[in-house]
């Protein structure tokens, strides 16, 4: 089935996000920059980076490699034009991560957000297998629950709502089920509110070396 991100401008992407009745975009940027401050790594990859949200707070001193994975290919054509001048060591690639991720060399740090939703958990996680060296730390944010908005909020951008049918939220308790089942062990869970009211849950996985044998 082919996937509706193909179809969503980016703009119209950037723009709900960018709103302040949603807040996301801001949002996941911070966790984003968080992390990084917090883990220094020499090596990251964003999957879903979209334009690439947050790629301008990359310290490039530090993290001297970042990946960009995302299944629209504007997307990354657009995120290049942005970026490719100031980030040297930006690498970027059209990837559905449901399909095997060949010719990627793994990275030390990974970031997933809003990610889930739109795959099968299980075979995403298990292609991430692939980007991942030893003690690799792998970052998700998952969209809980709400009682009140929907899962796509509404915006001016309704190209949006055409995610609606695809989104299937995903309980912080299964995507660990499936990231253990692949080797991935969970470190911490929090919880961030958007602007929206929105909540989602950070979790932070470490994947283990395997045993030798």
């Amino acid at each position: 089935m082919r996937s509706p991100w193909l179809d969503i401008p980016l703009a119209d992407y950037e723009g709900h996000m960018a709103l302040p009745s949603v807040g996301q975009g801001d949002l996941l940027a911070t966790q984003f920059d968080e992390l990084l401050t917090s883990l220094l790594p020499e090596s990251a990859a964003v999957i879903g980076c979209a334009g690439g949200n947050g790629f301008d707070r990359v310290r490039i001193a530090i993290t001297k490699r970042l990946v960009g994975i995302d299944i629209n290919p504007h997307y990354i054509q657009e995120l290049a034009y942005r970026h490719a001048a100031t980030i040297p060591g930006l690498e970027l690639y059209v990837r559905d991560i449901q399909e095997p991720l060949a010719g990627i060399r793994p990275v030390q740090f990974i970031y997933a957000a809003l990610v889930m939703e739109y795959v099968e958990p299980a075979a995403a996680l298990g292609n991430l297998v692939a980007l991942c060296g030893p003690e690799t730390i792998l970052a998700t944010v998952l969209q809980l629950p709400g009682s009140h908005a929907p899962p796509v909020t509404e915006s001016p951008f309704i190209r949006l709502q055409e995610l609606a049918p695809v989104l299937r939220l995903v309980p912080p308790e299964k995507l660990a089920a499936c990231a253990s089942e692949q080797g991935f062990v969970l470190l911490a869970t929090r919880y961030l509110t958007a602007a929206s009211g929105k909540q989602f849950a950070l979790q932070l996985f470490r994947r283990s070396a395997p045993p030798r044998t």
